[in-house]
């Protein structure tokens, strides 16, 4: 895929998950945080008020460390497309 057929199709899977009205699972929603931080290079100290849930956020982040920033998009957007097949 070219770098604009990935950005094209990271930014659809992004639209999708913002457009959805229902509750994810907790499991993906800290999935998808810390590829959204990867692939759009925003990774900072997560904020929140809940320490429980920053430590949450941080681990997730930690795990995803080595991922280069396309291969960050291609996850959430494999992530975004399991999500949505399987709940089918």
């Amino acid at each position: 895929m070219t770098n604009k057929a990935l950005d094209i199709a990271f930014q659809k899977a992004v639209q999708s998950i913002n457009e959805h009205t229902e509750p994810f699972p907790a499991d993906v929603l800290l999935r998808l945080y810390a590829y959204y931080k990867r692939a759009t290079n925003s990774e900072g100290r997560p904020s929140g008020g809940n320490p429980l849930i920053s430590a949450f956020k941080t681990n997730a982040l930690f795990q995803n460390r080595d991922m280069t920033q396309d291969e960050a998009k291609q996850a959430y957007i494999d992530a975004v497309n399991q999500y949505f097949l399987y709940r089918k």
